[in-house]
């Protein structure tokens, strides 16, 4: 009987200072908290966690980044950028032992080749005595404004296509600049 049965996962218990990160595809990430909140980066249409997260972040950069149509079951969806150029997105959200909270910073038109403002941003997810940002589509360096805002990051997920999002030489003068432990 025990050899028939189908095999249960249940997965296994996190230390308080452990986080679970698995790799979905495209630019998402499942990250998974000692307390079980589980957060899917860029969450869209295309890839997608194989769990129902609690927190979605996503940007707007183009579709492989973000849906219109989120499970309507997840509890907290951000959008990386605001209403308006002039209104950017701004979230500082707890749920447990997970703290969200997002960095705006700009994109490129790909109508004009002009810039949008704040149509991106940079989440940091705080867990684990830990701080773990994502870069999201990244088109740009940072201010040192927006390095203050973001802090010290222990991990950080980062674009590595150098076409669609900032180029070489730009994103690793971002990551000397974040010097994170973690570079994924």
């Amino acid at each position: 009987l025990v050899a028939s049965d189908r095999p249960r996962i249940i997965p296994a218990a996190l230390n308080p200072d452990q986080v679970r990160i698995t790799y979905a595809g495209h630019s998402t990430f499942l990250i998974e908290s000692p307390q079980l909140v589980r957060i899917a980066t860029d969450y869209n249409d295309f890839v997608r966690p194989p769990v129902l997260p609690d927190i979605v972040t996503m940007n707007h950069a183009h579709s492989t980044h973000y849906t219109d149509r989120p499970d309507p079951r997840i509890p907290h969806v951000l959008r990386g950028w605001g209403p308006s150029p002039d209104r950017p997105a701004r979230h500082d959200v707890q749920v447990r032992d997970v703290r969200v909270r997002n960095v705006p910073t700009n994109i490129r038109n790909w109508m004009d080749g002009g810039t949008e403002r704040h149509g991106n941003s940079i989440f940091v997810y705080e867990l684990a005595n830990m701080c773990v940002a994502h870069l999201g589509h990244l088109h740009h360096t940072l201010s040192q404004q927006q390095l203050d805002e973001i802090g010290r990051i222990d991990v950080v997920f980062t674009p590595v296509d150098g076409t669609m999002t900032l180029d070489t030489d730009g994103m690793i003068e971002v990551l000397q600049a974040l010097k994170a432990q973690l570079v994924i």
